[in-house]
C-alpha cells in the first residue's frame, strides 16, 4: 500500500474512533441526565410527603395556602437555591407569624425545597390560558369585600387611586387574564436611586443593577453608570417593596376579592 493510501486509511480510522467516542459520550451524558432527573423526582416525592406532614396543616398539602400563605407565590421560594432561603425559615420558624421552628435535617430540607420547586415548575407549565377566557371563572370574589380590602387592610390607597392611576384600568387591558397577571406580577423597572459621590455630586436614575458591592443606574441623560458601594452613599426608592410584601400575605380569598373589585374600574 502506498503512503497516500495508508494515510487515507488512518484518517478513516480516526474518524470512526472519534465518532464512536462521541456516541459513547452522548449515551453517557444522556444516561446521567436521566439519572439526575430520576434523583430530582425522587427527592421531590420525599419532600412532598415531608411537606404534607410538617407544613401542610398551614400551607396546604399542595403548598397553595391554607392558614399560612400560598408558597407558590412566595418570593422566598422563587429565590431559593437548594434550600438556602427555605432552610433558615424552617429551622428558625417565624414565631411572630405563628410558624414554629422545625428541627428537620439538611436532607429533609433539600427534599422539601425540591418539592416546592417542582410544584412551582408544574404551575408554570400549566399557566397557559386561552386568550378568550370566560371572565366568570375569574370573578369568584366579592367586589365589595375587595373594595373594603383595597381601602383598608390592604393599604393599596397608599400608592394607588381609583380616580388617578387606576381610573379605567379594567378597560386598558385586552383581557381579564392580562389584568390579573399585571396585578400579581407587575412588570417594568420600578426602583430608582440617588447616588451621592464623595465629592458631593449626586447621580439619579433607574436602578439597572444592585448588589452588596456595586450599584448601577441609568441616569437622566440615558448614560449607564456604575459605582462601588463602599465609596458612595445610596438611597434606593423601591415602589414595589410594599407590593411584594403584600403579595406574600394575601390569601386566595383576598386575591379573588381584590381582582373582582379592580375589574369594576372601567
Amino acid at each position: 500500500m502506498n503512503q497516500r493510501g495508508l494515510c487515507s486509511k488512518r484518517g478513516v480510522m480516526k474518524v470512526l474512533v472519534c465518532a464512536g467516542l462521541t456516541l459513547l459520550t452522548g449515551e453517557r451524558n444522556s444516561s446521567a441526565r436521566q439519572q439526575s432527573g430520576a434523583d430530582v423526582a425522587a427527592s421531590a416525592e420525599r419532600g412532598r410527603k415531608e411537606f404534607v406532614q410538617s407544613c401542610g396543616f398551614c400551607h396546604g398539602a399542595d403548598a397553595t395556602g391554607a392558614r399560612g400563605p400560598d408558597l407558590m407565590r412566595s418570593p422566598l421560594v422563587a429565590h431559593d437555591v437548594k434550600g438556602d432561603q427555605i432552610g433558615p425559615v424552617i429551622r428558625q420558624g417565624r414565631p411572630d407569624k405563628g410558624m414554629p421552628a422545625m428541627p428537620l435535617s439538611d436532607a429533609q430540607i433539600l427534599d422539601i425545597a425540591a418539592f416546592l420547586h417542582a410544584r412551582a415548575a408544574e404551575a408554570m407549565r400549566s399557566s397557559g390560558v386561552p386568550k378568550v377566557y370566560p371572565v366568570e371563572k375569574l370573578l369568584t370574589g366579592n367586589a365589595e369585600a375587595g373594595k373594603a380590602f383595597f381601602n383598608g387592610a390592604g393599604g393599596c390607597t397608599k400608592c394607588h387611586s381609583v380616580t388617578g392611576d387606576l381610573a379605567g384600568v379594567a378597560s386598558k387591558h385586552s383581557s381579564p387574564i392580562e389584568l390579573e397577571a399585571r396585578m400579581l406580577y407587575p412588570g417594568g423597572k420600578h426602583r430608582t436611586a440617588v447616588v451621592t459621590l464623595a465629592s458631593g455630586e449626586q447621580v439619579k436614575g433607574a436602578v439597572e443593577h444592585a448588589d452588596d458591592f456595586v450599584i448601577a443606574v441609568r441616569d437622566e441623560k440615558g448614560w449607564y453608570r456604575s459605582f462601588r458601594r463602599d465609596s458612595i452613599k445610596v438611597e434606593i426608592d423601591d415602589r414595589l417593596a410594599d407590593h411584594r410584601e403584600l403579595l406574600g400575605k394575601l390569601t386566595q380569598k383576598d386575591v379573588h376579592n381584590l381582582f373582582a373589585y379592580i375589574e369594576t374600574l372601567k
